[in-house]
């Protein structure tokens, strides 16, 4: 019988040699079909060390919002970066993502000169990058910038649905969910969302 291999089995991560300032990048809204990708870069500080990293979709909404202004505080830089829905419709989503992960690099008030990219792909940047599988389980940058991105995009989901309470962004945050499949059956499709995701498209009459 096979046992399910759980978060304490991934093996840790082992840091390159010889790299003085290691970012972190993840993204967050990938799935939705509604609103930005959103990403971000962090170099945390050795020498001022955060408890209670962890991949953000591991953490409690309370954890990950207090977690959120000391990472900022801490950090030796951070910085986000994103993608627009119309930008996702052009590029597709892939693409996208690696584009807002150049942006958010880009921000960084301080550069790197390794950045760890959680997944299995890096985009292309002008310095060295390495992909990290389950990255924002065993890489503190990673898990950093995991958090400061979900807080950004759940904090514009929230923003948008003070605009469009009948979509219920603030709860299902722009996921294909049962609720909203019905809202847009009700109500139809707003600017902000993703016009070459399928059930979009399909409510757009546009899939063919």
């Amino acid at each position: 019988m096979t046992t399910k291999k759980t978060v304490t089995e991934l093996p840790p991560f082992e840091y390159p040699q010889g790299y003085l300032r290691v970012a972190g990048v993840d993204e967050v809204g990938r799935g939705p079909l509604v609103g930005d990708v959103v990403t971000a870069a962090v170099i945390l500080d050795p020498n001022n060390p955060i408890e209670g990293l962890n991949d953000s979709k591991k953490l409690s909404e309370k954890k990950r919002l207090a977690l959120y202004p000391e990472i900022k505080e801490k950090a030796l830089a951070w910085a986000v970066g994103r993608c627009s829905p119309e930008e996702i419709d052009e590029l597709n989503i892939l693409q996208a993502t690696m584009v807002a992960m150049q942006r958010a690099v880009a921000g960084l008030g301080v550069e790197p000169d390794l950045v760890l990219i959680d997944g299995n792909r890096t985009p292309q940047l002008s310095m060295d990058a390495q992909a990290v599988v389950k990255g924002d389980l065993r890489v503190a940058e990673i898990s950093a910038a995991s958090i400061i991105a979900k807080v950004v995009r759940d904090h514009e989901m929230e923003e948008l649905d003070k605009q469009h309470p009948e979509f219920g962004f603030a709860k299902h945050k722009g996921y294909p969910t049962k609720a909203h499949f019905e809202a847009i059956e009700k109500h139809g499709v707003i600017a902000e969302h993703r016009k070459s995701f399928k059930p979009v498209k399909r409510a757009l009459g546009l899939e063919q």
